[in-house]
């Protein structure tokens, strides 16, 4: 047994030195084989990790080739370990620049859908700037004034449902490339139809429809896309882009407007849209199938390592009018709305909206009347709400999934988070609105405090639509998010029209948003869910 346990080394002896003196070479062993484990293998797993890591192939391939040569002669060694480094630092060349280049597909896709809500919300917040020059240029008024920024959510509003359903029949990667288009064009052609009312109108219209499918094609993307311990960054990363944007428009369009004019801004934002798509075509989109976390919708083709390529076959993309019908009806409305979960989400969004839209809105205006800040003042402030917001989400979308990866249940972290999201604010709020005797900038600071840690709604309710239901999470965020624009068109009129009613700040802005975050959380903790739930079967049942 000891005589054929030798044979394999007695071989490679053989390969390595030839002849037959087998005692010398057999002492000389041990020696030997460390040393040449390193001086082969350190090259080699550069080489490697330098690739493009396909699969399992160009490893196997790549290391048959780098350990003949070493293996059968010692002249080869020397020149070997010097084609190899040399290699190896081209290889670490190549992957310095593009940064993004030896990234996951899946990255590189949540990355570049981030950066379209960057563009979505520069294009949201220029007309908010633009608004004041085109006032004077015009002769409007301020209900004017006000018509043409409130046109915005009408469309806003009315495409969340055809864009989740859109999102679920065509994939949220074509749906997304459509809405940035839409909104781009629809944003470049303002300063053509300004002086035309209905036109100008029309034209928020439309950028307001290419914004509002955008959320249910980027939730589509995430649940086909990224698994679940992954999920809440995804989200983050993605939604935290609209945070991003508000920054970039209030920074960069006062100065564009300064010194090229107000048609200005909306020419160079609508082209950074259209640029966007060009290099958005580059991108691959592949799914997870149903063994890594995700579902498989059946008419993908089958990838290498379980990937599927794309989410619409093109038969599919090819639909009639009658097959767009059928699977319109196929869609279970009634299931949705029998469950508690997508009610506590339907009112957990409008809620938080309130308090969003409604604090955005008119925040300016409260710190130059209320806290008798100029006008430069009250714009560099307006800014730090959205700063804190991209800060938070760092930290929250992190924490979630640490939570989720290490055992806790997803409905507890949903919770908790949601929780924080609405609590946080409704504090810093009573704090704000009860007269304390405190000094602006405290007051400032706790406004920008609570706004900004609402953002933990991204690894709370936004995550909630992909958890209970991957397949249905486009249009179950179309629900929530037409309920969710009802406070851009209602409360921001509201408040304006109890400002004028009260003069009160803390009855017309800050008490609405209280009650609709305790109420909101109060809701959420009794009734929302993270567990799967099969719309279909719960429709079929009856």
């Amino acid at each position: 047994m000891a005589a054929s346990a030798l044979q394999p080394e007695r071989h490679l002896l053989l390969l390595a030195g030839g002849g037959g003196r087998h005692r010398p070479l057999l002492r000389m062993l041990p020696p030997l084989a460390p040393r040449r484990h390193r001086r082969h293998r350190l090259p080699l797993a550069v080489r490697v990790s330098s690739g493009d890591g396909g699969g399992g192939g160009g490893f196997t391939s790549a290391v048959e080739k780098r350990s003949v040569p070493g293996a059968v002669g010692e002249e080869h060694g020397a020149r070997g370990e010097e084609e190899l480094e040399g290699e190896a630092a081209a290889g670490a060349l190549e992957l310095r620049w593009p940064p993004w280049e030896g990234l996951a597909e899946r990255y590189k896709l949540i990355g570049a859908t981030s950066l379209a809500f960057v563009i979505c919300n520069m294009d949201k917040v220029n007309l908010s700037v633009a608004i004041i020059p085109m006032s004077h240029q015009y002769g409007w008024n301020s209900s004017t004034a006000g018509l043409v920024q409130s046109s915005f959510f009408w469309g806003y509003a009315l495409s969340q449902l055809p864009g989740g359903w859109m999102a679920k029949l065509f994939g949220g990667r074509k749906v997304l490339e459509v809405g940035v288009v839409t909104w781009s064009l629809a944003t470049a052609i303002i300063p053509a139809v300004a002086g035309f009312m209905p036109g100008l109108v029309l034209s928020r219209i439309l950028v307001g429809i290419g914004e509002g499918v955008s959320p249910s094609a980027a939730t589509d993307l995430i649940a086909r896309s990224i698994p679940l311990q992954e999920r809440s960054r995804a989200v983050a990363v993605v939604f935290g882009g609209l945070s991003f944007g508000s920054v970039l428009g209030l920074l960069f369009a006062p100065p564009i407007i300064q010194n090229l004019g107000w048609e200005s801004v909306f020419y160079i934002f609508g082209l950074l849209g259209i640029i966007w798509c060009i290099g958005f075509e580059s991108l691959k989109e592949r799914q997870l199938g149903d063994n890594e976390g995700l579902f498989n919708l059946g008419q993908s083709s089958a990838g290498s390592g379980g990937l599927v390529s794309s989410a619409v076959s093109s038969e599919s993309s090819d639909s009639s009018l009658e097959d767009l019908q059928n699977s319109l009806k196929d869609v279970p409305w009634g299931a949705f709305f029998k469950s508690k979960a997508v009610w506590a989400m339907i009112y957990a969004h409008f809620c938080g909206s309130w308090g969003h839209y409604t604090c955005l809105s008119w925040l300016p205006t409260f710190f130059s009347e209320e806290l008798n800040l100029n006008l430069t003042e009250a714009a560099w402030v307006s800014v730090l709400p959205p700063l804190g917001s991209m800060v938070i989400t760092s930290i929250a979308a992190p924490f979630a999934d640490n939570l989720i990866s290490n055992g806790v249940d997803t409905t507890k972290v949903r919770k908790i988070c949601q929780t924080i999201a609405f609590v946080s604010p409704a504090i810093f709020m009573i704090l704000s609105s009860v007269d304390l005797g405190l000094p602006p900038w405290e007051i400032v600071a706790f406004l920008t405090s609570g706004l900004a840690l609402s953002s933990f709604a991204f690894s709370g309710l936004y995550c909630t639509h992909q958890d209970i239901s991957r397949e249905y999470a486009s249009i179950l965020l179309g629900i929530t998010n037409t309920v969710g624009a009802v406070p851009g068109i209602v409360g921001v009129a509201l408040t304006g029209y109890l400002i004028d009613s009260t003069h009160s700040w803390s009855i017309s802005l800050f008490a609405p948003s209280i009650f609709f975050y305790l109420t909101g959380t109060a809701v959420w903790l009794a009734f929302a869910s993270s567990e799967p739930q099969d719309f279909s079967k719960s429709e079929s049942e009856p």
